[in-house]
């Protein structure tokens, strides 16, 4: 039976009488008292986040999730709509599931997470980078480059980030879908 110990990001776990997915864990050694577990739960019903310490060691129930690669199609009021590339069955995922809803755009590969035993996706995990266009972004000052100067730039998804000076309108840039942050611009 899996322990606080072996908790990771992702984790699927039953926690009263609900599945929730592991979105942060810490491990907390205090000077005085017994060490614990630290957790954001979300909630794979409801979408509610919640905040709840497990003693260290303490038994939890995981559950096992399948992760199948889907392409992202289009999104609607139903919720968003992915391709399962090797059975081409189509997954709709529920709008209060999903994070990372500004990193997606049509035709971005990403794993669906599936519960087997209930036949039904319970969220997507995203790849570690994107490549997004720039659609608007100030112009950069020439010659401005003995610092890392930065400014805005609004991504084809919507999404704002900083980005080099040297940035413009219509280049790609890769951006890491777990911080957020520009990486590097992107030469096709």
């Amino acid at each position: 039976m899996p322990t606080t110990n072996d908790i990771y990001p992702g984790m699927v776990l039953v926690f009263r009488n609900a599945l929730y997915r592991v979105i942060e864990f810490q491990h907390v050694k205090p000077g005085k008292g017994q060490a614990f577990v630290r957790t954001k739960l979300k909630n794979l019903t409801t979408g509610a986040v919640i905040e709840h310490n497990f003693p260290a060691g303490a038994e939890i129930q995981q559950v096992r999730v399948e992760r199948r690669p889907a392409q992202f199609l289009y999104q609607d009021d139903v919720g968003y709509h992915f391709l399962d590339e090797e059975t081409y069955e189509e997954y709709i995922v529920s709008n209060d599931l999903i994070e990372g809803k500004e990193f997606l755009k049509e035709g971005l590969v990403v794993n669906v997470l599936y519960l087997p035993e209930e036949e039904r996706p319970i969220g997507i995990e995203l790849p570690a980078h994107v490549t997004l266009e720039v659609t608007y972004t100030e112009k950069g000052l020439k010659g401005d480059t003995a610092t890392a100067a930065t400014k805005a730039a609004r991504l084809e998804t919507g999404l704002v980030i900083q980005v080099p000076l040297f940035i413009e309108v219509g280049d790609k840039v890769k951006v890491d879908t777990r911080t957020g942050e520009y990486i590097e611009r992107v030469r096709e």
